[in-house]
């Protein structure tokens, strides 16, 4: 046992990263819990369309209102503090929903006030969990802490926290929730063991705003930080497209009906699973540019694959291959912008990266309506093969420098204005 655990969290990354990594696994359980017990509970309190897409929305809606200023106060304070404070709040929002679900109060209104109060908070919890991994571990190793921070999300948001969900949902309506505020409160605990993290230096006369329009400014005036996130934000418009319509593109274009769509999903979290026993060596054996050219190369063929097939497995086999490469390239791609960018300022590029993921997604859902309305369902997949295809042909010479942005061991802090 002592050596699998080695193996997983080894002894030379301390222990705050043993603690980091157990409370984001037991955190993601219980998001994976709720990521299926949500909708449940929005489909049971309504039969309009509308208000079950609003609940999908409400979520996103704080990233892009408050992403830059959670970032902003990241840098500020102590982050283990934050992280603390931030998920007590989830838990205490989830309480008060378990607490309508008890008393038979429960309504639309409630939920969708519940998911958008919940959504604040993971502005703050998600955005300053994702700067403490580079505070924690030496630089050579934030590939690895990367690696397996994604595959607790993979296992546990897209693998085992679903259909436990589920289950529980269908066992009493309070359940899954119940269990989601107590993963979120053993995760508090399990995070607060990590050593005090220091508050980064900053002036103390310096407004908030300004610490964002500082934090913006570097990553325009660092090229390759810069290219990453035209990057994300441009690939996540032409991934959100397609996926938009995933759901009638499986039950009517492809005819696989209910089970054939829930394998579309589970062969992406398979493909995720073998990723994470690859990722160690392809890092060891591969140079990171190549990584990143051939994750996005692939992400171009699988959108020409999804356009061009009519057959379910074909589909399944391409939605397998989807879930290795993201893997592969979330933790690249997570571990370039981390070595690249200075301690005091991973609070606000980490949330700059969130906002154009998530404003990509918000387009491309809108791009993938409207596509798919005018021209049919694999229109969506055309539009995004060709615009990820223009989009890697663009940056393909500059991800060598992306790749290496941060090789240097340090990098300056940027100058107060």
């Amino acid at each position: 046992m002592s050596g699998i655990v080695e193996a997983v969290v080894p002894r030379r990354m301390g222990t705050s990263f043993r603690w980091l990594v157990t409370s984001s696994w037991t955190s993601n359980v219980g998001d994976g819990i709720a990521l299926a017990a949500g909708p449940l509970l929005v489909q049971s309190q309504t039969d309009s369309a509308f208000l079950v897409a609003l609940a999908a929305l409400v979520q996103r809606v704080p990233w892009l209102l408050l992403g830059l200023w959670a970032g902003a106060i990241a840098d500020r304070v102590d982050r283990r503090r934050l992280v603390v404070v931030a998920n007590l709040l989830r838990a205490g929002v989830v309480a008060a929903l378990c607490a309508f679900l008890v008393t038979d109060r429960v309504s639309i209104t409630v939920v969708l006030v519940a998911l958008f109060c919940l959504g604040v908070a993971e502005v703050f919890a998600d955005t300053t969990t994702s700067t403490l991994l580079p505070m924690l571990v030496d630089r050579r190793d934030l590939g690895t802490g990367n690696a397996r921070l994604q595959a607790g999300f993979l296992v546990g948001n897209q693998l085992v926290g679903p259909p436990v969900g589920a289950f529980l949902f269908a066992a009493g309506t309070v359940w899954p929730f119940v269990a989601q505020a107590i993963s979120i409160l053993l995760a508090v605990l399990l995070v607060a063991r990590i050593a005090t993290t220091p508050v980064p230096a900053r002036d103390e006369r310096s407004h908030v705003r300004r610490d964002i329009a500082q934090g913006v400014r570097w990553i325009l005036a660092d090229p390759p930080v810069r290219t990453l996130a035209l990057v994300i934000l441009a690939f996540n418009i032409t991934w959100a497209a397609p996926w938009a319509v995933l759901v009638t593109y499986a039950l009517d274009h492809l005819h696989m009906g209910e089970v054939g769509f829930g394998l579309l999903t589970t062969a992406s979290a398979v493909g995720g699973i073998l990723a994470i026993g690859l990722y160690g060596r392809l890092e060891r054996r591969v140079r990171l540019a190549t990584l990143m050219r051939v994750c996005l190369s692939l992400e171009v063929l699988m959108h020409l694959a999804l356009a061009l097939t009519t057959t379910g497995w074909v589909a399944i086999v391409v939605m397998g291959v989807f879930g290795l490469y993201s893997f592969v390239w979330g933790t690249v791609s997570s571990t370039v912008r981390q070595r690249a960018v200075p301690t005091g300022l991973q609070g606000r590029v980490s949330a700059a990266y969130m906002v154009c993921v998530y404003g990509g997604i918000a387009v491309g859902q809108l791009l993938g309506g409207v596509l798919a309305q005018a021209w049919g369902l694999t229109a969506p997949f055309w539009f995004a093969f060709a615009g990820a295809g223009i989009t890697l042909a663009l940056v393909w010479r500059q991800l060598s420098h992306v790749a290496h942005a941060g090789a240097v061991e340090t990098r300056a802090e940027p100058a107060l204005d």
